[in-house]
């Protein structure tokens, strides 16, 4: 089991655990289909501080998330850049209006007012950029956690130490039991999550190995996507998740069986149906590159690679032709606004009598 695949049982096992109280309580609670994953709006909020020396389980910018998932808010991501949290429900629709309207004449680079794929794809990878950036920042946060000494490396039995700890464990006493080499008594999951981070800490470790991490190499410890050896890394984790007979391949009804997941109702089975059909369809048109009906590894790298500019240039492509009402392969403001769901999540009201103003 892979450290990112526990940590998605673990926020399982929580749910069920809250859910059981509201039952407890008498609340109506309906099942959802278990192949949905985490909710979006949490990704980077949940238990950000006490795990902020783990990989976290969402990365932005990046079309797969690490459990398999398909990540949701991708075109988000890749539109709003670090401007996504201006974008929430509860954000006031004219301000969001006349912000989604700045976006556009910046991505507009030509002024012709109407944003072409090139211009698109540009925007993409600036936003994707902006991401990878704030992920240098936080992880400057995250490597002084874990470098005590402030020696500009960080051992694997330092790393521990600061695991454990975060997750209960006497700073004091682990250091003493690590340095003497006596029995920790963990559990069996913390066991295995230790071993998962292990065999990520030395695939992150450069040549010549020493199992010490300077910032650069624990930057690709947290973000694998940050280094072209940890993003084969991610996609072997997500392909031995996958792959079902061992073939280090993955077949269509492989990519769409993940999870098996249990449905109680016709609405939780339509969600499911969705799942299945939005992979179906990612997976026969983006992913298969050579559509032979089998991704294979370097097919999913190339797919995951969020600093690819033919991936940003196609997915510039797909986000036109979702909005391009009147089929001249660019978008126009209006366009933009009446699809703002699509490109930020947020849906603006009364778009069209607005769209005049904005000019």
């Amino acid at each position: 089991m892979s450290v990112w695949r526990f940590l998605s049982c673990h926020n399982v096992l929580v749910a069920a655990l809250f859910l059981c109280a509201l039952l407890l309580l008498g609340i109506d609670v309906r099942a959802r289909p278990a192949n949905v994953s985490v909710d979006t709006k949490d990704k980077g909020a949940a238990g950000k501080d006490e795990n902020e020396i783990l990989p976290p389980d969402h990365l932005n910018g990046v079309k797969m998330e690490l459990d398999g998932h398909l990540n949701r808010d991708f075109h988000q991501e890749v539109f709003l850049g670090k401007d996504m949290e201006e974008f929430d429900e509860d954000s006031e629709p004219r301000r969001n209006r006349k912000k989604l309207t700045e976006i556009f004449t910046k991505v507009d680079f030509n002024k012709d007012r109407s944003v072409s794929a090139k211009e698109l794809q540009r925007w993409i990878m600036e936003k994707t950029e902006e991401h990878f950036q704030e992920a240098v920042k936080e992880n400057k946060n995250s490597f002084r956690a874990v470098d005590p000494d402030g020696d500009g490396h960080v051992t694997w039995d330092e790393y521990r130490i600061k695991f454990l700890a975060s997750k209960g464990f006497n700073e004091k006493e682990t250091a003493e039991k690590i340095k003497k080499k006596d029995d920790l008594k963990l559990d069996e999951e913390t066991q295995e999550v230790l071993e998962n981070l292990k065999d990520r800490w030395l695939q992150a470790d450069n040549p010549p190995m020493d199992q010490l991490l300077n910032e650069e190499e624990f930057l690709s410890f947290l973000h694998p996507e940050h280094s072209k050896g940890m993003l084969k890394y991610m996609v072997k984790e997500i392909v031995r998740d996958l792959d079902q007979d061992g073939d280090q391949k993955l077949t269509l009804s492989e990519f769409i069986s993940l999870p098996a997941g249990t449905v109680e109702n016709q609405q939780a089975q339509d969600l499911d149906d969705n799942w299945v059909r939005e992979r179906r369809k990612e997976f026969g048109e983006v992913i298969d590159s050579d559509r032979n009906g089998i991704v294979t590894m370097e097919e999913l790298e190339e797919y995951m690679d969020p600093m690819n500019e033919h991936n940003a240039l196609n997915e510039a492509k797909q986000m036109i032709a979702v909005a391009d009402e009147n089929r001249n392969f660019s978008l126009e403001l209006d366009e933009i606004l009446k699809y703002s769901e699509y490109f930020t999540g947020s849906k603006l009201m009364d778009y069209a009598k607005n769209v005049h103003e904005e000019f």
